[in-house]
């Protein structure tokens, strides 16, 4: 089946859907390393019944990926088959206070997150400033920085599974461990509700100000990456049995283990995707020979292989 005929049988099934719909269109721009091939068919929802009635329509055979900021992406270079679903919008990027909760939609970068709980005097969610990515790749990862994590301040996750149900899932039902989700793979997470406590604004905002000068301090904030590359194993930090293993500043093609912090990879400019992949497997391989330690990836990578 060829993007355009899919575009045509979905259109058919779903005559009211009020949501972008294009084919062959290009990722590399949505991703912070800047590389990739491009979504068959990519498809930004209106709001959450509009991807509810695209997702009960659409063909259980047709491959389904979802993407957010693209801040820990990696699309490879063959681009990604079927449809790619990015959320955005009003309805998928509002932040809700009411009292001591904050309802935020999964398309809200995380930065924004702890700003508006900051404005509303919210203590516990400051950590939240240090992770460049979105609400909904915080609930996928359980993603945490300087001493807080995802799980610590979630309630409850409202999402849309591949039959087109809303679902919510309780805290417990996320399953959280480290930089991980239990959550089924198929849920498209839609909004989030969390739990700040009481506190005060200028508190806070120093907080925020902290983590933001101990993050432009320690990573190369202002280079094409993808955030930290592996997870820490058990006991130990990534960077140190990176740096150990010699690997600091090696490159392959136009990417390279960053100098200031040898956890992130980056495009020097003129990277493929499969020179980052390339580059993190050999990284991989060297911090297993040398310390007889696997890394495994924290950046998500999706798609296929470009053709040879």
């Amino acid at each position: 089946m060829t993007a355009h005929s899919l575009i045509d049988d979905i259109r058919a099934a779903v005559p009211q859907l009020r949501g972008r719909l294009l084919e062959n269109q290009s990722l590399a721009d949505l991703t912070w390393f800047r590389v990739g091939g491009p979504a068959e068919l990519l498809f930004s929802p209106a709001d959450e019944e509009d991807l509810a009635a695209f997702l009960a329509a659409l063909d259980p055979s047709v491959p389904v990926t979802v993407i957010g900021l693209g801040s820990n992406l990696i699309v490879r270079d063959g681009g990604i088959p079927g449809v790619t679903i990015r959320l955005g919008g009003k309805a998928f990027g509002s932040v809700e206070i009411d009292g001591e909760t904050i309802r935020a939609g999964t398309a809200v970068p995380d930065m924004r997150l702890a700003k508006a709980a900051a404005e509303a005097s919210l203590d516990g969610l400051a950590f939240f400033r240090g992770i460049p990515g979105s609400v909904g790749g915080a609930l996928r990862m359980n993603a945490g920085a300087h001493g807080g994590e995802t799980t610590d301040v979630l309630m409850q996750a409202r999402g849309i599974d591949r039959t087109g149900t809303v679902r919510t899932f309780t805290h417990a039902e996320m399953g959280f461990r480290y930089r991980h989700s239990s959550a089924p793979e198929d849920v498209i997470f839609t909004s989030a509700l969390f739990r700040g406590r009481p506190g005060h604004r200028d508190e806070i905002e120093a907080e925020m100000e902290r983590v933001t000068a101990a993050r432009e301090a320690a990573q190369p904030i202002r280079e094409r990456t993808g955030g930290s590359t592996f997870k820490n194993p058990e006991g130990g930090k990534a960077w140190q049995l990176i740096d150990a293993a010699g690997c600091r500043g090696l490159t392959l093609g136009g990417a390279q283990v960053s100098e200031m912090h040898c956890n992130f990879l980056i495009n020097r400019g003129g990277a493929t995707a499969s020179d980052i992949e390339g580059l993190g497997e050999e990284v991989r391989r060297r911090v297993r020979e040398h310390a007889g330690v696997e890394l495994h990836w924290e950046i998500k990578r999706i798609g296929v292989a470009a053709e040879r």
